[in-house]
């Protein structure tokens, strides 16, 4: 029996396998060894009964986390993890690892990262070639959603929303300036917060001031990640991995194009491919 998981900062997603056959998965909260620390973690394995049912029988873990992109990072997170899982060889790397098989397997391609975070990478088909980006939610993270709640808090706090779109978000968050500092400013789990207002993109996709945020967003993106990323590696296929990229396809294909950049696949849920992998 194996289990894979893909996390990013906001969520984790477990699939576990047993002959090739899907016995049971689950959602939880992401775990992400840069910000979480051993104790937290166990905590959260600890809460959910999927993976205390099936503990003792997975043999093999293959984890891609978020912060899990150094040796430091990835030893840190296996250790932890083999406390809960006692029978089971874990194998870490981070989610552009996991992304970059999910999208490629183990074709060379160029890999792109929109979920709660953001990244990019080019794939040889065995690693993604390292890079300057990967920066988190304060200083990166463009196209993001934790850079798109980023964005529509700024808006609103200047006065630039349209006035449907700042009372929506005032009556369905609960918030105003003062409640929008504290928490940004001296609660934890800052990238939680902005990352949780991507469901107000989706329920307003259609109106065009929310349009021009995202392609604002993702024009960021390719100005920041993928250009210096396919002009170093020209010719390379281009994917997309993420529940951002996943949601609004259209916008990002078409920003793309303004880029004349040609996007051959969009992987919303990076989890099943990863598990169709490792599972054969």
């Amino acid at each position: 029996m194996i289990a894979v998981v893909y996390s990013g900062s906001k969520s984790a997603f477990w699939k576990i396998s047993n002959e090739g056959k899907t016995i049971a998965e689950c959602t939880m909260a992401g775990i992400n060894p840069r910000f979480n620390d051993p104790k937290h973690i166990l905590q959260l394995l600890n809460k959910n009964i999927v993976l205390i049912n099936h503990a003792e029988s997975i043999k093999k873990i293959y984890a891609f986390a978020a912060g899990a992109s150094s040796t430091e990072m990835q030893n840190s997170l296996a250790e932890t993890l083999g406390e809960f899982f006692r029978n089971s060889k874990i194998k870490v790397k981070d989610d552009l690892y996991g992304a970059s098989i999910a999208a490629c397997y183990q074709k060379s391609g160029i890999v792109g990262i929109l979920g709660s975070g953001a990244n990019c990478a080019y794939f040889d088909g065995k690693n993604p070639e390292k890079n300057n980006y990967g920066l988190g939610y304060i200083l990166g993270d463009e196209g993001s959603a934790n850079y798109f709640g980023k964005l529509l808090l700024k808006h609103f706090l200047e006065g630039k929303l349209p006035a449907e779109l700042s009372k929506q978000l005032e009556e369905k968050y609960n918030v105003d300036r003062a409640i929008i500092l504290e928490k940004i400013y001296k609660k934890p789990n800052v990238q939680h917060y902005l990352s949780s207002f991507l469901d107000f993109y989706i329920d307003n996709r259609n109106h065009k001031y929310i349009e021009q945020l995202i392609d604002l967003s993702f024009d960021q993106y390719f100005k920041t990640y993928l250009i210096p990323t396919t002009t170093k590696h020209p010719n390379e296929e281009v994917h997309f991995v993420g529940t951002v990229a996943g949601n609004f396809q259209d916008r990002l294909r078409l920003v793309a194009q303004k880029h004349n950049i040609n996007i051959i696949t969009i992987t919303k849920e990076p989890i099943y491919n990863l598990l169709n992998y490792y599972s054969n």
